[in-house]
């Protein structure tokens, strides 16, 4: 998968996770400042991310995760080859 196909299904679900207007989410959107999530509304994010993409994130990268860019980038450089 590339990284506007796992850009579009990560800003679907911020979409849908923080009723935020799809047209502004860009890679540069913060979860933590931008969007105001609290940590629980962070985990559930994570957990619907590794959902939707078959894969594990630890919750040491969890933490390293700020922007939707830095989420895509981790999606694609550890999805299953």
């Amino acid at each position: 998968m590339d990284k506007q196909a796992i850009f579009d299904k990560v800003s679907e679900i911020v979409a849908d996770h923080f009723d935020i207007d799809r047209a502004k989410i860009t890679t540069d959107l913060n979860l933590k400042t931008d969007l105001n999530a609290d940590s629980i509304d962070f985990v559930e994010f994570v957990l619907e991310v590794e959902d939707t993409f078959g894969s594990e994130i630890s919750d040491e990268e969890a933490e390293k995760l700020s922007t939707i860019g830095e989420v895509v980038d981790y999606i694609a450089n550890n999805q299953a080859k």
